[in-house]
């Protein structure tokens, strides 16, 4: 029936014609997976390795070319803390010069797990694009997600690692979250070829999913930094892991710089529990016992906390010993139970509060869930 207050009414197969419909039969890659080796690794190059990497290492070279404060309404740029330590999860801006409504914004990319798991990339993307927005005191139902899907179709295997990662993002993920994803884009022609010396070559990219997250906010003052506060005597941090100890370490920063292409890659298993992580640091932050916040870096835990130290000035002290085995540990450590890797956040929390933190944590997102508690000191 047609819409009399409609300004045009069209039928759409006049506005764009009939084109046929497009049909294509596409075969899956199946990748062998071996667990990921690292005997007789150096935890000391390891470790400067990691933090080396570009995707790791400053971004202080691309922040300063330009003005992160223009216009005046930047609540939160790049920068964290009195030494400038580019380590911000997300951006925060004012709504206007009166008020603290403003806006969050964050991004999240795992390009080089779709080399094995598509899906689990794309899972990936958007899970680390919702854990740097938490850094600000969003609510779940106001984001809103933008997608840049890059992939070289045509290629073996890309069509349809394209179809899954697509599908486990917008059909599946997404509606479990119940956030949207209303823009986006795509660049399907990710390859390219060349000629050197009478032979012909090609480098081809995985598939990549690009995630931008946006979300308003009603008191941009509950933003959270990474910095460690050396103010305060005494606190403790916690990892909240919600990969539950199944220390998946394909394609990770650490694997990358070891050149290992072995390794089963993290993935979100079940996104109720991204969803009551929200809740949970929503209901810590709103009773004022997170001091600070930041979400598993790409160079994993170790690189979390360097990051969280880099940014506060001061020392950490971490005790690892029951993120290899479970049992009571050393009488003076303040660990209660650990595990190891995938996509995380850390929280630092007064540590004279942080028991009844971690009851009301554990209780609101997952009873299984694993805590590190290290203690932090200058």
């Amino acid at each position: 029936m047609p819409n009399v207050g409609a300004p045009v009414n069209m039928p759409m197969n006049v506005l764009l014609g009939k084109p046929p419909k497009m049909h294509h039969d596409v075969k899956s890659v199946a990748h062998t997976i071996k667990p990921i080796d690292l005997t007789g690794v150096d935890l000391q190059k390891s470790a400067i390795a990691v933090l080396s990497h570009p995707t790791v290492a400053s971004k202080r070279f691309l922040i300063t070319i330009g003005d992160r404060t223009v216009g005046g309404l930047t609540h939160r740029d790049q920068m964290v803390g009195p030494w400038q330590v580019p380590v911000a999860d997300c951006a925060v801006t004012l709504a206007d010069y009166q008020g603290f409504a403003g806006e969050a914004m964050s991004m999240g990319e795992r390009t080089p797990l779709a080399a094995v798991n598509a899906a689990a990339s794309g899972r990936m993307a958007v899970a680390e694009a919702i854990t740097n927005l938490l850094a600000a005191p969003i609510e779940l139902p106001r984001v809103k997600l933008s997608a840049n899907w890059m992939a070289a179709c045509g290629e073996p295997g890309q069509d349809a690692a394209l179809y899954e990662t697509v599908k486990a993002v917008g059909m599946e993920l997404c509606p479990a979250l119940g956030v949207s994803i209303p823009v986006g884009k795509d660049s399907l022609s990710m390859r390219t070829v060349w000629t050197e010396e009478a032979e012909s070559k090609k480098v081809t990219s995985p598939v990549s999913l690009i995630v931008s997250a946006f979300a308003t906010l009603t008191d941009v003052r509950g933003t959270l930094t990474p910095e460690l506060n050396s103010a305060e005597a005494d606190t403790t941090l916690i990892l909240i892991d919600l990969g539950k100890g199944q220390m998946r370490m394909g394609g990770s920063i650490l694997a990358q710089s070891l050149e290992l292409e072995d390794g089963t890659v993290p993935d979100l298993d079940d996104p109720i529990d991204l969803v009551n992580l929200v809740s949970a640091i929503n209901a810590l932050r709103a009773q004022g016992q997170v001091l600070a916040y930041h979400d598993r870096s790409d160079g994993g835990l170790f690189a979390t906390a360097c990051e969280m130290a880099f940014a506060g000035h001061v020392g950490v002290s971490l005790n690892i010993d029951m993120l290899l085995v479970e049992g009571d540990g050393i009488s003076d450590s303040r660990m209660d139970t650990g595990d190891s890797k995938n996509w995380a956040a850390q929280v630092g929390l007064r540590h004279a509060k942080s028991k009844h933190s971690r009851r009301c944590s554990t209780k609101s997102w997952v009873s299984s869930s694993r805590l590190l508690l290290p203690h932090a000191m200058r």
